[in-house]
């Protein structure tokens, strides 16, 4: 295993946060930028040196060369007038490590230190992005459908507000302090794991696999929770499709179309019980309530066979829980609506969707496959085209120009 192989990502990817909820625990929140960029130094000091060999203890390395790129850093900067300060910080930390915590339990308190109360819910969740899941700017404009500077000012803003705080961690006083804006990180972090920003990956099996992890240990400590049960149970649902959801030339593979013998069925199953566990009696929250028309699709042996009233139903009340200003839930509840009431009337729908938010991703991609259904062949074409070219993901764009090639390709 070295840092360049996919092996090394993962490790490198999956120590990052932990490494800096150490150093964020040690010198306080208001060295969050330092110790951010302290990481970064330790984990390109990685690259070069685990070349040969990785070391028997790599959080420890990580760790070690982290707080000496911290103190190298502070001892340089011979410009901020808090020098002092910070060297009196350096020999007195302000937190001891502690005895031996977990590597998980490191990743899950920095994800609630980045849920702090004193951010706001938009800043929290791009921080969190940022620092617990390692997404670029851009990936988390793409999850939010947001341009990138105003990503880029909100994790500025966190920052210094973080900083502005007391420099002590303000730990969180249990697993259910700081729940909502925890879970829609891990939301956002599943859903740019299933359908990657850009690049030729159609998922990101790393990310995914940090998101169960994270979800499993809130579950964990919050078994009765409905909405955490239900998000990793959206979790499990969607990544047991993962081995059937890519095609040998790369392209991606859409439900309707995959041979779901190849899905994970323990993951499958796994999902399921949490869900039956879950559902019976429980508030409709949005991750439940998504969890349960995942639960749907994975029962049914094929598309034809799924119960698409009830999935349309789901959509209906998930659309009322959301505040009906989800797009991405409207565009997905809109091909529940050609299932069950026909195309055409997807098309409208969606029609009135795309006037509000003609940026929306994927919305090109569902308006072919309802234009293609319809027999309208070059109106499929043209938002085919649109489509493929809108895509900065590689795995899709091969799939759209599949598709735009079998439709214009000339009769025999």
């Amino acid at each position: 295993m070295t840092p360049g192989s996919d092996e090394g990502e993962g490790l490198l990817r999956e120590l990052a946060p932990q490494v800096l909820a150490r150093l964020v625990r040690t010198y306080g929140t208001d060295q969050f930028d330092l110790c951010e960029d302290a990481v970064q130094d330790a984990l390109l000091a990685a690259h070069r040196q685990w070349q040969s060999a990785v070391p028997s203890d790599p959080l420890g390395w990580l760790v070690t060369t982290a707080r000496r790129r911290y103190v190298d850093r502070i001892r340089s900067d011979s410009r901020r007038r808090e020098r002092e300060t910070r060297e009196a910080v350096l020999t007195e930390p302000l937190a001891h490590v502690g005895a031996d915590p977990s590597l998980a339990g490191d990743s899950l308190l920095l994800l609630q230190l980045c849920c702090h109360p004193a951010l706001p819910r938009t800043g929290q969740v791009a921080l969190a992005l940022r620092a617990v899941a390692g997404l670029s700017t851009a990936q988390i404009a793409n999850v939010h459908q947001l341009p990138e500077p105003t990503v880029a000012q909100r994790i500025t803003r966190a920052k210094r507000r973080l900083a502005e705080l007391d420099s002590a961690l303000p730990r969180p006083r249990d697993a259910a302090e700081r729940l909502g804006p925890v879970l829609d990180v891990l939301y956002a972090m599943l859903t740019e794991a299933h359908h990657t920003t850009s690049g030729a990956p159609a998922r990101d099996t790393d990310l995914a696999a940090e998101a169960v992890h994270l979800a499993r240990l809130l579950h964990e400590a919050l078994p009765t929770d409905s909405e955490v049960a239900g998000l990793l149970a959206l979790m499990l649902l969607t990544e047991s499709r993962g081995p059937a959801r890519q095609a040998p030339d790369g392209s991606l593979i859409p439900l309707d179309e995959q041979d779901r013998r190849m899905w994970d069925h323990a993951r499958a199953d796994e999902g399921l019980a949490l869900v039956a566990a879950a559902a019976p009696g429980a508030a409709p929250g949005p991750f439940l309530l998504q969890a349960c028309i995942a639960a749907l699709h994975a029962e049914a042996p094929d598309t034809a066979s799924t119960d698409w009233s009830e999935i349309l139903a789901l959509y209906d009340v998930l659309d009322v829980v959301t505040g009906r200003n989800n797009p991405t839930v409207a565009l997905n509840r809109i091909i529940a609506v050609a299932q069950v009431h026909g195309d055409a009337s997807a098309l409208d729908a969606l029609h009135q969707l795309s006037a509000h938010h003609p940026r929306l991703s994927r919305i090109d991609a569902v308006r072919a496959h309802l234009l293609e259904r319809l027999g309208r062949t070059g109106d499929a074409a043209d938002a085919y085209r649109e489509a493929a070219r809108a895509t900065r993901n590689l795995a899709e764009r091969q799939y759209l120009q599949n598709r735009l090639r079998a439709l214009t390709r000339p009769d025999p």
